[in-house]
């Protein structure tokens, strides 16, 4: 399938981009609101424990099929056969995976040495039934840009797992409301889905005739895997070595952080991969897609980085409260390093979408050799001063997350035929107002301190974002306008989102 238009792709892109983005972000709101809530009920403990039991989950989830059904979005060629032989992998692989991960619970309990972990494992083992019932709708409406659909049933399930997840720490259930409210949001998501997208087919368990779906979603199941080994062996490597409470300090720290780049870009990447697919398939050149895109990315999720940094204390006292003071440092290293990882996150899917998920692999070879690699040195004190714990993690992202965005740079600028110059001058004023912006920020708090928390942070935040717009509107102005005529659709080159992180 062709572009009809570039203006015609634009807007469809643009329409797709603010439903799944847009929905995301409500979503996000509605999940964080709880959250903030149900972390001052419960205690560091259990979020430790819930960690333990998503590692093992995650190192699991790698083989669930998700990426076979991704090539329903990449693959030219499309049928009801092809679309039934996907959905005959994804029941087998997740049948096959619930009954691993509850015969294997006591075994990760050992390895924690906490006993409760294999009782979360067994009931969480469910989700893997859900999977088939959500990769495979989500996967067909991608391909056709159709999200506002998927977006009422993304809200849909956060506010089910929000209100479930309030009420249970309010009755007193610990981690338990932890397993249940994600349980009742994938439920709720199969459902919804399935609804939606109104697939009606059977599944047929040959795969003959869709081989080069096997070999392409094989091939992004290989890089799933070394992107899980990449993601949570922190949490392997911590969990045997850092205590239950130190544990969770950090899980929940890294969640915070990731807001962004897990939780806010990654919607955008179901759009991306099928707007380069057809790009691609179009002949058309994606390297000054990337630029606009990484521009994109860069100017939202840069600044929100260098404020959380510099107002991680005032945060955390303000949404946490004082029994989760231990995070402040923490989320504080661990968000200067975030725009960096941003950024890895935006290169894999114009080489996804070319059909060399070779070059994703490659990468993800190399990210599951330095992370846990820095990790391991970082928790026993091999950098900045002998830190260990916690804060040894922290300064191994300084280290690794860099190094890795090198790589993956290297890999992609040239195949897109973009240069690492045209690159830093795209990115090059974000640079500048950040600066700018934490320059006015360093200067408010060294100056005219405040000690109450929520103020603090309030006067910090509206400081930060004044100087960044401003700098922005008198420093780069003809960047603004450009942007606001590209929402306006006063372009005629579209501008599509590329993202694509391993989900």
């Amino acid at each position: 399938m062709r572009p009809d238009s570039d203006n015609g792709f634009a807007s469809r892109v643009r329409s797709a981009v603010a439903w799944r983005w847009g929905t995301q972000v409500a979503a996000q709101i509605i999940t964080w609101t709880s959250t903030i809530l149900v972390v001052r009920l419960l205690d560091p403990t259990d979020y430790g424990l819930f960690a333990m039991s998503q590692v093992v989950i995650t190192a699991l989830a790698f083989l669930n099929g998700q990426s076979f059904a991704t090539s329903i979005v990449q693959t030219d060629r499309i049928d009801e056969r092809r679309v039934a032989q996907v959905f005959g992998m994804l029941l087998i692989a997740n049948g096959t995976l619930a009954i691993i991960q509850f015969l294997s619970a006591p075994y990760a309990a050992a390895y924690f040495g906490e006993p409760m972990v294999a009782n979360l494992l067994r009931v969480q083992a469910v989700i893997f039934l859900t999977i088939p019932f959500i990769a495979l709708p989500t996967e067909w409406l991608a391909r056709q840009l159709q999200f506002r659909k998927q977006g009422q049933v993304n809200i849909t399930s956060a506010i089910v797992g929000a209100v479930l997840a309030l009420v249970l720490a309010w009755l007193g259930y610990g981690v338990w409301a932890l397993v249940y409210a994600p349980i009742a949001m994938f439920v709720t998501k199969a459902i919804g889905l399935t609804i939606a997208s109104g697939l009606r087919i059977k599944p047929i368990f040959n795969p003959s005739g869709a081989w080069d779906m096997v070999t392409f979603g094989g091939t992004l199941t290989l890089c799933q895997l070394f992107w899980i080994i990449q993601s949570q062996s922190d949490i392997v490597i911590a969990g045997r070595l850092l205590s239950t409470y130190d544990l969770g300090l950090y899980s929940e720290a890294l969640f915070l952080t990731l807001i962004v780049t897990g939780r806010f870009i990654p919607p955008i990447n179901e759009v991306a991969l099928a707007a380069y697919s057809e790009l691609h398939r179009a002949k058309k050149p994606l390297g000054p897609y990337f630029l606009k895109t990484a521009r994109m990315v860069m100017t939202v999720s840069a600044p929100i980085y260098v404020g959380l940094a510099l107002t991680s204390e005032p945060a955390i006292l303000t949404l946490f409260g004082e029994k989760w003071a231990g995070m402040i440092p923490i989320v504080g290293g661990l968000a200067l390093v975030m725009p960096a990882f941003a950024m890895q996150l935006i290169c894999s899917p114009v080489t996804n979408a070319m059909g060399r998920p070779r070059v994703y692999l490659f990468t993800s070879i190399c990210g599951a050799i330095i992370m846990p690699t820095a990790y391991i040195w970082g928790v026993n004190g091999g950098f900045f001063d002998g830190e260990t714990g916690a804060l040894g993690l922290v300064h191994a992202w300084w280290v690794a997350a860099p190094a890795l965005l090198i790589v993956t740079l290297t890999m992609t600028l040239p195949r897109i035929g973009v240069s690492p110059w045209a690159l830093l001058r795209e990115l090059a004023p974000i640079a500048l107002a950040c600066g700018a912006m934490a320059a006015a920020v360093l200067t408010v708090q060294r100056f005219a301190p405040i000690e109450m928390p929520i103020l603090d942070l309030a006067v910090s935040g509206a400081v930060g974002a004044s100087v960044y717009a401003a700098t922005f509107w008198f420093g780069f102005r003809p960047l603004v306008r450009e942007t606001w005529a590209m929402l306006r659709q006063r372009e005629t080159v579209a501008s599509a989102p590329a993202i694509h992180s391993p989900t």
